[in-house]
């Protein structure tokens, strides 16, 4: 990312960018960074935009050979391309000898490290990663978003956002307006604001039904359930993410058994840092063989609906049911 900041701040570009990752809010605003440096606001003849993998590589190809018109450069973006995860052979040959005066702009959600055109792209030009940020680089964030609008916040109520939200920044982006304007004539953001108005993620959900479940909460376990299904959330869905859910307390126990930092265990889990306690909390409420067995019962209610056996609703009720008597 600083590369790409020096390279505004210098004027001085590379032929290619690659934008990778994660973090969709960090690449859209380093995408918009660059286009807002390299393209003149009224220029239609050199600016072109390509998203999706309907894309004639031979075609992008013969525009970027072309020279620009009555300007200093032509700019190609090309968003989710897929091309670094097949078919980017021709480009990547393409960019050893690309013309000097046509700079590309990749996004993309995934890369293959290994492929030809990610090792062009290094090459020639400058590849940016753009990761989920960690809980402080987030904290710092939301406190200064903010702060711009005048608002103040407590670092426990930044984290209880955090938990709801995730570390997606678009996400958090969209919470953040929405509390701005539920809090519009107080300074502080509090605790009951953030209750009030923010989204709970859907995995959220599923985290408080596993907990109704290690606490014999039948009623409630299934009323979120149905509050899935009322927000349209596919009854597959939700059973890949009971499933996931089980395996990742499994996964917890195990790596807590063996003494790892809550910090290794993030990583690998794939959940920010600052839930791994919730995790471990929710893992202790649950015995390993209970686990197992929920994640068979994961499986035989999925083999239930495509065989048609039982149709996808049902199935998951089952099975949220029959984990709670292994509970109880």
């Amino acid at each position: 990312m600083q590369r790409i900041q020096n390279d505004i701040k210098s004027g001085q570009f590379q032929p290619v960018y690659l934008l990778f990752g994660e973090e969709r809010y960090l690449k859209r605003q380093y995408r918009d960074k660059l286009k807002s440096a390299l393209c003149a606001p009224d220029d239609n003849m050199n600016n072109h935009f390509y998203e999706g993998k309907n894309l004639f590589v031979g075609e992008v190809i013969d525009l970027a050979e072309t020279l620009p018109f009555l300007a200093l450069r032509r700019v190609i973006f090309m968003d989710n391309s897929g091309l670094f995860k097949s078919g980017g052979e021709q480009m990547a040959e393409y960019l050893k000898a690309q013309n000097e005066s046509t700079v590309l702009i990749f996004t993309e959600a995934e890369v293959d490290k290994r492929s030809k055109l990610f090792k062009a792209v290094q090459a020639q030009g400058c590849a940016v990663e753009f990761a989920p940020q960690d809980e402080k680089t987030l904290k710092r964030w939301v406190a200064g978003v903010l702060g711009k609008e005048g608002k103040k916040i407590a670092e426990s109520t930044v984290l209880q956002l955090l938990n709801k939200t995730g570390t997606d920044m678009e996400n958090i982006q969209m919470e953040l307006e929405k509390l701005v304007c539920y809090c519009m004539d107080r300074e502080v953001v509090e605790p009951g604001d953030v209750e009030a108005v923010c989204t709970t993620r859907v995995s959220n959900h599923i985290f408080d039904m596993v907990t109704a479940i290690a606490e014999k909460r039948r009623k409630d376990a299934l009323q979120l359930y149905y509050d899935l299904l009322t927000l349209k959330e596919p009854p597959m869905r939700i059973l890949f993410l009971i499933a996931r859910q089980c395996n990742l307390l499994l996964q917890a126990r195990a790596m807590k058994s063996k003494g790892l930092s809550n910090k290794e265990m993030a990583s690998a889990l794939g959940v920010p840092p600052f839930a791994v306690g919730k995790y471990l909390s929710q893992a202790s409420r649950f015995q390993s063989t209970v686990l197992r067995q929920a994640l068979t019962r994961c499986v035989e209610a999925e083999e239930a609906v495509k065989t048609g056996r039982m149709n996808d609703v049902m199935s998951v009720e089952i099975l949220i049911l029959s984990v709670f008597e292994e509970v109880c």
